[in-house]
């Protein structure tokens, strides 16, 4: 394996295309917790990044091992994130229309709905372990830290966004939270069949 120009810029552009998914769904945390302080900033960037990381290496495994499994699971995937996403989106309309004058802290994303949502936008990230299966181990494990602190960056600059647009909307974020996530569901299940 070479580690030359091409295959860093290819983990990248992976990483670029990974991480869309999870750019939008930190926008609606953003957007959902306006005064989020750096930490949990970093939190939520560091839950897609390392599920980003993990689904690539998960993929190459299932490659390298279990790939009949692997090819029966591949088209649940869409109906997965449809589910999680929906799910996590409707919940955040409804604590938005009902929650009226809940606290910060109340309205906050738990660590619980943090990794379903890490899950649900990373999951399209197994397949790139077939992409990346002709690399050897270290290989792998490299392009899917590439891919991992790509998302970061990405999901600190879509929180940040939201933060921005979630102060100026005030009530009414947590409602286009939950819709763009529910957009992004319906997005992964639509593109899997057309």
């Amino acid at each position: 394996m070479r580690y030359d120009f091409l295959f860093f810029f290819n983990s990248m552009l992976l990483g670029v295309g990974l991480a869309m998914d999870a750019f939008s769904v930190s926008m609606a945390n953003g957007l959902n917790e306006p005064r989020m302080k750096p930490g949990r900033i970093c939190l939520i960037a560091g839950t897609f990044a390392f599920f980003q990381w993990l689904m690539p290496m998960a993929g190459w495994v299932c490659v390298h091992t279990i790939v009949q499994v692997f090819g029966y699971f591949e088209t649940l995937i869409p109906w997965i994130a449809l589910v999680l996403l929906g799910f996590i989106g409707g919940k955040m309309i409804a604590e938005s229309v009902h929650g009226g004058a809940q606290s910060e802290e109340q309205t906050s994303l738990t660590l619980g709905a943090l990794a379903l949502q890490g899950v649900a936008t990373s999951i399209d990230a197994l397949s790139v372990g077939f992409t990346i299966a002709d690399y050897d181990l270290l290989a792998a494990f490299l392009s899917s830290l590439i891919i991992a602190a790509v998302t970061f960056v990405i999901c600190v600059t879509g929180v940040q966004i939201g933060k921005l647009f979630g102060t100026r909307l005030a009530g009414k974020a947590g409602i286009l939270g939950g819709v763009i996530l529910i957009a992004i569901g319906l997005e992964i299940f639509c593109s899997s069949f057309f």
